[in-house]
């Protein structure tokens, strides 16, 4: 015997639907690509996303096809982005940050038939045109451009191509199984890889991500997604806020501390979320500033392992850090690190220890470890083995790809070495690629880099494994040190005595004034052991 119970497509236009319906007056903050402010809301975003679905139909453009964003977060963003899926395409979120060689891949491999674009790349678009040979149409995300329209063939402009779509347009039915978003993956190692999602796995990860123990969006917060929304979808933040009716702030093309702090403070942004670095950079900020952060209370942290020396450094101006792990594969978010009930009697130093890992799985996502001959190893939160995750809202396949993405028996291996306790509370101990295998003993380079970050002249740092004649690697870190700072290798090098043991210490520490960081704001460490992968053979004094 079956339910009696109605059933309505889980479909993305639904929930643009209610944002508009029902909180159609909440604000949406939006800085342009010019550094503006402007001032709109969930009615006028609702709205102009149904027309522009209406006008991407009259240029022709057919369920299923992919529709391109190179894009800041912006409220022309999020329009495309209910726009395009809600109107069964599919909104295909591209990193502007990618090489140009990857750019072109990328929208080709897709086989996008539209590409809207900020004025920001239009010399880039202008440059690689010709190479973009599925593209039909090319938009620019703003009003008409005499200047701009001379330098794109058949160049478009987003205002006036919303402007022909139907005002009174509504959303069609869309299977909910239907593919509603394409992103790829960052490409660091060969070509990236495209993860199609449905409207309802989107759906239903907004859903559960937005639980109590998840992000707990409420329609009473004045969110700010630093996350790029070219970046796993914002990590679903534009689809909660439309489901809860969240005021919105979107900051545009500049993410520096700086900019972020007076945003939040004029904004009066409750939560936001981003990854390590932005929020190293906003404390940067604050110990520059008067700003006390009054009305900032929680910050997501995700896309890199957080180092736990900024989480007290939060805590002091009320502001609780929450660390959140997924991938381009997972949705993305699968594990967010809240309490349970038990841990309130915790110290807060005890508190501080377990907000360092990356949480416990949300309901739809299930965790395993595998040792190095592959059998699945115990959750002792000891114990540390590779990775793999299923759930509702996991890979299967990749796009255009014919070959299944999971192992023989349905799990996704996703390339991180961790640790998981009885509670499933998971902590990142490196990823696999990066992990240092000193005589037949691992060492995480996650551990050294937390290390390196605590000390207070170090701004930034990554360790990597160098080669070695006897060890065949041993650990260096690669460090930025703060402005006027006087800390030098030895004093760094002696800084981990105590907090490692001594085999698992740094060999060596070369000071650079940046480190390279990749599309995501995530460090590129295979860059870092091309430049200094022989550092130990080629003079340096190691003290294995």
């Amino acid at each position: 015997m079956q339910g009696q119970m109605m059933e309505m497509p889980l479909t993305i236009g639904s929930l643009i639907t209610h944002a508009e319906r029902y909180h159609a007056k909440t604000e949406i903050i939006s800085v342009e690509t010019s550094g503006e402010r402007t001032t709109t809301d969930w009615g006028s975003v609702g709205a102009n996303a149904r027309r522009l679905a209406s006008a991407l139909r009259k240029l022709g453009v057919t369920d299923g096809e992919r529709c391109a964003t190179m894009a800041w977060n912006n409220r022309r963003h999020l329009e495309i982005y209910f726009g395009v899926s809600g109107g069964g395409m599919v909104c295909h979120t591209i990193n502007p940050r990618l090489a140009s060689e990857q750019l072109v891949f990328v929208a080709g491999d897709a086989q996008d038939q539209v590409l809207f674009f900020e004025v920001t790349f239009l010399p880039l678009i202008a440059e690689i045109q010709s190479q973009l040979e599925t593209v039909k149409h090319f938009v620019l995300m703003g009003p008409r451009d005499d200047a701009a329209a001379g330098q794109v063939e058949g160049l478009m402009f987003y205002d006036e191509l919303v402007a022909t779509g139907d005002a009174d347009a509504q959303w069609p039915e869309v299977d909910e199984r239907a593919a509603s978003s394409l992103c790829y993956t960052s490409g660091t190692t060969g070509n990236p890889k495209g993860v199609l999602y449905s409207h309802r796995s989107t759906v239903m990860h907004t859903l559960v991500a937005n639980q109590p123990d998840g992000l707990a969006i409420s329609a009473q917060d004045t969110v700010l997604p630093v996350v790029p929304m070219f970046h796993v979808n914002a990590w679903g933040v534009p689809y909660v806020a439309a489901a809860n009716g969240c005021k919105l702030v979107l900051p545009g093309p500049n993410l520096g501390g700086e900019a972020i702090l007076k945003l939040i403070d004029d904004t009066e942004t409750t939560l936001a979320l981003g990854v390590p670095t932005i929020w190293m950079n906003l404390l940067a900020a604050l110990e520059a500033s008067d700003s006390k952060l009054p009305s900032l209370t929680r910050t997501m942290v995700g896309g890199a392992p957080l180092p736990p020396s900024i989480i007290p450094k939060f805590a002091a101006y009320g502001v609780e850090l929450l660390h959140a792990w997924g991938m381009t594969e997972t949705s993305p978010v699968a594990t967010l690190n809240q309490f349970l009930q038990r841990h309130s009697v915790l110290s807060d130093d005890e508190k501080t220890e377990l907000r360092t890992g990356q949480g416990r799985p949300l309901y739809g996502v299930d965790l395993r470890l595998l040792d190095e001959n592959g059998g699945v190893i115990p959750h002792d939160g000891k114990t540390q083995g590779d990775l793999q995750v299923r759930g509702h809202w996991v890979v299967k396949s990749y796009f255009g790809k014919d070959s299944d993405a999971l192992t023989e028996d349905g799990w996704f291996d996703t390339g991180d070495v961790s640790t998981i306790d009885e509670d499933g509370y998971m902590i990142i101990r490196d990823r696999s690629k990066d992990i240092i295998k000193s005589g037949g003993e691992w060492i995480s380079t996650v551990e050294l880099e937390n290390i390196a970050i605590s000390h207070p002249q170090i701004a930034n740092a990554a360790a990597i494994a160098a080669r070695h004649e006897t060890w065949d690697e041993r650990p260096i870190v690669i460090a930025v040190k703060t402005a006027a700072a006087t800390v030098e290798e030895a004093e760094l090098l002696a800084f981990y005595k105590g907090k490692v043991p001594s085999w698992q210490a740094p060999d060596a520490v070369i000071f650079v004034d940046a480190l390279p960081m990749g599309a995501t704001g995530k460090v590129q460490k295979n860059e870092l052991r091309k430049q200094f992968g022989s550092h130990l053979i080629e003079g340096g004094d190691t003290n294995a």
